[in-house]
């Protein structure tokens, strides 16, 4: 069983690791997963030899708090509350800290810059009450933060020591010297000796005692403001969705709140309005937008039977839709599980820095002691001693440590979910950005995954309309998939059908039948050549179509050519630069596909990949994963079917295209909600961005230490006469995590390369060249498209030609074309024409 709780006491990796390991000593626990930012921890366990209690009781036992996460809680958008009280706690105890430590900093340090002090509280023979009345203002101080008291000397007492231990002890040994003083000055001025008095008046350390506090507080209520954004991605995804929805119950139409949805209900949605639960629409049209979920900007149309998903935005018609999916089923709930538990997974490299935390602050306590010791046995004063153990605990406070890995993994899988990239767990992000080998399967990932029309030549003076016309009408009786094709294009065209009489399919050839009394035929080569109709140059075009792996099918009427078709499962818009964006970083690119060696071929010259094995059978696919394993690379899958689950499963880092199969979805690492190459492309260089962010903090945060600790013991003291004092001590400490969450925080500006290349021609560390040499952008102005094959027509034209990378645009009537080196106008547009389309203009 897995289950999740809420753990509360948890300051840094110390109690976190703790939490661990207190939890793992129990029999049954399988594993066990401690998040600090978000204070949770999932526990899997056998039922059977643990329960729930044990494992609340176990922490608990350890020093902290814990108890079963509330899921109704979190579906009733409280999950910020949380976060929202402590950052109103910290605050409020920030002012009340600054409000009593500014008149004690004046009363305790103002004589050094001259500044006059009242009567009863200047010179030596009011060194009581100067003492006195520190230590009155610095116990609102120790009240208002006693957390740090009441955690740390609680784990300290259960041998766990963590940050708040260093912190109470190293402000309570302040304070109780302070004490001490004051009742080494009263016996002083009782037996009048004022050289007494005078040793002790200006050591009280009261002020440090709440400088550190007050430090400290300020470096947790910035850190607890920068903890809330790092998981705005989540919260912004669960506010996506409406809180009711309007149901068909009885033949009335209720609002009801979206909790009380079952499965099987009928969904009412005005335009507008966003949609509350998955569904399959059953009346309407309309176009719906889901970039939000999917992050692609354009609406989709959506039609009877068609699916919809929580969260989108119904942007035209009125729908109703049978619910499919509600509660935690749904696309958004599930989107957001994905998210939490990446951000909540630990990465290996984050599992080492729990380590190290876990036994650095019993480490500290015992340096701090030493230096201490070692001083006081070097002839120097008891307040020189205690001031660099005081030093060494506030500044070694691993915060920073703990903070390193799990800031950058929450904003890096949030600005993922964000962009349409989901990424499952921590591990997966970290081997990501190890790649070697991306391995793609061809159908439904590096193309659209069913066939469409891609080329229309007509003969003996048909209209390309009235071909098509003929063509579909013909095809609509056919099961065939080709026959789809032919009339999903010719509806999008609106070219209209006629009645088919006498249909006849004939086996290996193709299809006849009448249309208004002509006889139509539809067929292959060999059909042709069986009634007798001459080909002439079409034989010659229907060989290039087949070598570049279409299918080309003609038609005649009465013994005269009409025209051919071809039709094939076309390649992706952005398949060709996504593969040449995973060489660009060095990753070989490798096509598996169980299609015939002459189709995947074709595909190979056209995208320009360098490998490819083909008709590979489904359960051969993880076989070959694993032998180019075997030759020592890192390999990421990317794949969409129930054929591919495997291979998903054994490559290093499988990458589900979101559009395909749920079981290749659930055998995935990553999902790419948009069925876009360069999501995949996006995700390793996002892996990339994260881990160098994991390493710079955690580069910081032991750099931080290493030289910290040193200073604070006073090494330096002998030689340089340079000794750290507390108060600048926990000053730093507190920047240390400041630093660390800003760090991981810059994650949220992330780009992909291939975005910032567009608008940045000149790359980074290549030298600066003019823009026209290095990526120039054109704008072709395009008459004649009227679809989304045109749209592909012309891309795949534009592309076809040597340095072009093309963005064609349906609704803008244009293409605009990023050039890698020169390339003419004229080539521009004798490409777009040869494609059947006319070019008004080029920019």
């Amino acid at each position: 069983m897995k289950q999740k709780f809420d753990v509360t006491g948890m300051t840094c990796s110390a109690c976190s690791a703790h939490v661990d390991k207190s939890v793992r000593k129990l029999d049954g626990v399988a594993e066990v997963n401690v998040n600090l930012l978000q204070n949770t921890m999932t526990v899997e366990y056998d039922e059977s030899e643990v329960n729930d209690d044990q494992i609340i009781r176990a922490v608990i036992d350890g020093g902290y708090g814990a108890f079963v996460h509330d899921k109704q809680e979190e579906a009733g958008r409280n999950r910020d509350i949380g976060v929202d009280d402590e950052i109103t706690g910290m605050k409020r105890r920030l002012w009340v800290s600054i409000l009593f430590m500014i008149p004690l900093m004046y009363i305790s340090m103002g004589h050094m810059v001259n500044l006059p002090l009242p009567f009863f509280l200047s010179g030596t023979h009011n060194a009581v009450s100067f003492g006195l009345t520190q230590m009155l203002l610095v116990l609102p101080v120790m009240y208002i933060n006693r957390k740090f008291y009441q955690v740390g000397f609680k784990t300290l007492f259960k041998g766990s020591p963590n940050m708040d231990s260093l912190i109470a002890i190293g402000s309570g040994a302040a304070f109780v010297y302070g004490v001490f003083a004051i009742y080494r000055m009263g016996y002083g001025l009782g037996v009048q000796n004022l050289q007494l008095v005078h040793q002790y008046h200006m050591d009280l350390y009261f002020e440090s005692a709440s400088m550190i506090l007050t430090l400290i507080t300020v470096g947790k209520y910035l850190e607890a403001r920068s903890k809330g954004k790092t998981s705005e991605a989540i919260s912004k995804l669960l506010d996506l969705a409406p809180k009711t929805a309007t149901v068909e119950r009885g033949g009335e139409e209720i609002e009801i709140p979206v909790e009380e949805l079952n499965e099987g209900d009928t969904v009412i949605v005005r335009p507008g309005a966003s949609i509350p639960v998955d569904g399959v629409i059953l009346e309407g049209m309309t176009s719906v937008d889901e970039s939000a979920l999917t992050g692609e900007s354009i609406p989709v149309e959506k039609s009877s039977g068609d699916k919809v998903i929580s969260a989108s935005i119904n942007k035209g018609g009125f729908i109703k839709f049978r619910a499919t999916k509600v509660g935690d089923d749904t696309t958004l709930a599930q989107i957001i599980q994905l998210v939490e538990d990446a951000s909540g997974s630990k990465a290996p490299i984050a599992k080492l820095a729990d380590k190290i935390a876990g036994i650095f602050v019993p480490v500290v306590i015992v340096i701090a002691l030493a230096s201490g010791i070692v001083w006081l046995l070097s002839g120097q004063t008891f307040e020189f001693a205690l001031s660099t153990a005081i030093a060494v605990l506030v500044i070694s406070c691993p915060c920073a440590l703990g903070l390193a890995t799990p800031t950058a993994i929450m904003v890096g899988t949030g600005k993922g979910a964000e962009n349409g990239i989901l990424i499952k767990s921590a591990e997966s992000l970290e081997t990501a950005h190890e790649i070697k080998t991306v391995v793609l399967d061809k159908t439904g990932t590096v193309t659209e995954g069913r066939p469409q029309v891609t080329d229309i030549v007509t003969s003996g003076g048909i209209e390309e309309k009235e071909l098509v016309k003929l063509a579909a009408s013909m095809e609509k009786p056919s099961e065939h998939p080709l026959a789809d094709a032919i009339v999903f294009y010719g509806e999008e065209i609106n070219a209209g059908f006629c009645e088919v009489s006498g249909f006849e399919s004939v086996p290996g050839e193709g299809i006849e039948g009448s249309i208004e009394g002509d006889r139509v035929y539809a067929g292959n080569l060999k059909m042709m050549e069986r009634i007798g109709v001459s080909l002439g140059d079409l034989e010659e075009k229907s060989t290039v179509f087949a070598s570049q792996g279409k299918t080309p099918l003609f038609f005649a009427k009465e013994g005269r050519l009409l025209g051919l078709i071809s039709v094939a499962d076309v390649v992706k818009p952005t398949s060709r630069q996504a593969i040449q964006e995973f060489e660009k970083m060095d990753i070989e690119v490798v096509m598996l596909t169980g299609d015939n060696k002459k189709t995947a071929a074709a595909i190979q010259k056209q995208l320009g990949i360098r490998r490819v094995i083909a008709e590979v059978l489904p359960q051969d696919k993880e076989a070959k994963i694993r032998e180019i394993q075997e030759e020592g690379k890192k390999v990421a899958m990317i794949g969409d079917g129930i054929n591919d689950a495997p291979a998903l499963a054994r490559a290093d880092v499988g990458i589900a295209i979101g559009a395909g199969t749920d079981i290749a979805i659930e055998s995935a690492d990553i999902v790419l909600m948009k069925s876009d190459l360069l999501d995949g492309v996006a995700a390793v260089q996002l892996s990339k961005a994260v881990i160098k962010n994991i390493k710079e903090n955690l580069f910081w945060a032991f750099f931080y230490n290493v030289i910290g600790i040193p200073l604070a013991a006073g090494c330096l003291y002998p030689f340089f006469g340079l000794k750290l004092n507390p108060m600048f001590g926990a000053a730093a400490m507190s920047l240390s995590s400041v630093f660390v969450v800003s760090n991981a925080l810059r994650l949220k500006f992330f780009r992909p390369d291939f975005i910032r290349n567009k608008e940045t021609p000149v790359r980074v560390n290549e030298p600066v060249q003019r823009e026209e040499e290095t990526n120039m952008k054109k704008t072709i102005s395009i008459e004649g498209m009227m679809c989304k094959h045109c749209v592909k027509h012309v891309t795949d034209a534009l592309n076809k030609l040597d340095g072009v990378a093309a963005e064609v645009s349906l609704s803008n009537k244009s293409a605009v074309v990023n050039l890698e080196k020169e390339v003419s106008d004229e080539s521009l547009k004798q490409a777009v024409e040869d494609a059947g389309y006319q070019v008004t203009g080029i920019q």
